[in-house]
């Protein structure tokens, strides 16, 4: 279950939730700071796993950039502004993995152009022929783009809803709309929530409320945008995954 709960800690019987932790190692608690990197190793690598669409491991430098993405999560953690801890830590860790891979891929196109370019340098018909391969490639992804949104309309289809519902649900104020993004994030990462949300095709708005800091009510305004970014978040839909990535930036 995406928000875990922990027994025996500082030899106690009680139970102390992510939330408390991170408060507590933002107070300099190092025993809190340590169980929370520590319990929380597997969350890191299937966050990062997620992004990296492969398996992550002790020794991948992607695992090293997700426990330092944790760690700022855990000192960065304001429960006024986020639903809850971990749908917070798993967007910091995302960014910082989405930046990573910019990076080498920056990197690599510039070691690519470097040694590269003794033999353009001469050669229009090389740079004519980097040029349609570039046109080529963007039309590739605005048809890979366009068959995404007929996929999502059908996927928002099957719990009654279209993109005009979508639009029209859509937060007007940036702090709701990360919120209720958060609140997505959280019924796609918990088997149950998800499981709940297929099989009724509707949100299991008690079980969501107790975990967050948000009314009744404002979750079941935002009812239909929730729904929709959760399906989004569980789908395969990359291009479109992105573009609320960015927007969320």
């Amino acid at each position: 279950m995406l928000l875990s709960v922990f027994t025996g800690y500082f030899n106690r019987g009680d139970k102390k939730d992510a939330e408390t932790l991170a408060i507590l190692a933002q107070n300099g608690d190092t025993h809190a700071m340590d169980h929370l990197l520590f319990s929380y190793a597997p969350f890191m690598k299937k966050t990062a796993g997620q992004v990296c669409k492969k398996f992550i491991n002790d020794q991948d430098e992607e695992f090293s950039i997700a426990m330092s993405a944790f760690h700022e999560a855990i000192n960065g953690f304001n429960q006024e502004k986020n639903a809850s801890f971990l749908t917070f830590a798993h967007m910091v860790i995302r960014r910082r993995i989405i930046d990573f891979i910019r990076k080498e891929n920056s990197r690599n196109d510039f070691s690519h152009d470097f040694h590269g370019s003794a033999e353009e340098e001469n050669s229009r018909s090389g740079i004519d022929a980097l040029g349609s391969v570039r046109d080529y490639t963007e039309k590739q992804q605005a048809v890979a783009r366009r068959e995404e949104i007929a996929e999502y309309e059908k996927m928002l289809a099957n719990f009654d809803m279209t993109f005009q519902d979508l639009v029209e649900a859509s937060p007007s104020h940036e702090d709701a709309r990360i919120t209720a993004v958060q609140i997505a994030q959280l019924v796609a990462e918990t088997e149950e929530y998800w499981n709940h949300l297929q099989e009724k095709k509707k949100l299991p708005v008690k079980e969501i409320e107790k975990l967050v800091e948000v009314s009744r009510k404002t979750i079941e305004r935002n009812r239909k945008y929730i729904i929709a970014v959760a399906i989004l978040m569980m789908s395969d839909l990359h291009y479109l995954k992105d573009y609320l990535k960015e927007r969320l930036r």
